[in-house]
């Protein structure tokens, strides 16, 4: 099965976000799109929060894993979901995501318009 285009351009910003490189992610945001993470005590509403967010600390991972991504494309709407694993970066030894996000198509152009990250239980 061919991969949908927008898991390439998924696994393209995890290799710069797990190289300290935030922008591939603000690259793909929506100016309106909101960010959920565990390490947030509310919602991030907008590209600016988010950039100021993503800026503030940077993120590093020699060694990482996107696990089972899937995509439901639902007309110019599409959500991935995927695990994330990442191994001795800067947030431990071992890290284990759970990822959605929330695609819109405009003018044949894929954009993140909501993120929501959690953490995973171990197995």
């Amino acid at each position: 099965m061919e991969t949908h285009p927008i898991v390439h351009l998924e696994q393209a910003a995890l290799q710069r976000w797990c190289a300290g490189d935030p922008s591939g992610f603000l690259e793909l945001s929506a100016p309106d799109v909101t960010y959920f993470d565990p390490f947030l005590s509310k919602r991030l509403d907008g590209l600016d929060k988010l950039t100021a967010y993503y800026e503030s600390g940077k993120i590093f991972a020699p060694r990482y894993e996107m696990v089972e991504p899937s995509v439901q494309e639902i007309g110019d709407a599409a959500i991935l979901t995927f695990r994330f694993n990442s191994y001795s970066g800067s947030e431990g030894a071992q890290m284990r995501w759970n990822c959605t996000e929330v695609y819109r198509r405009t003018e044949g152009t894929w954009r993140i318009v909501h993120t929501h990250w959690s953490f995973t239980a171990q197995e």
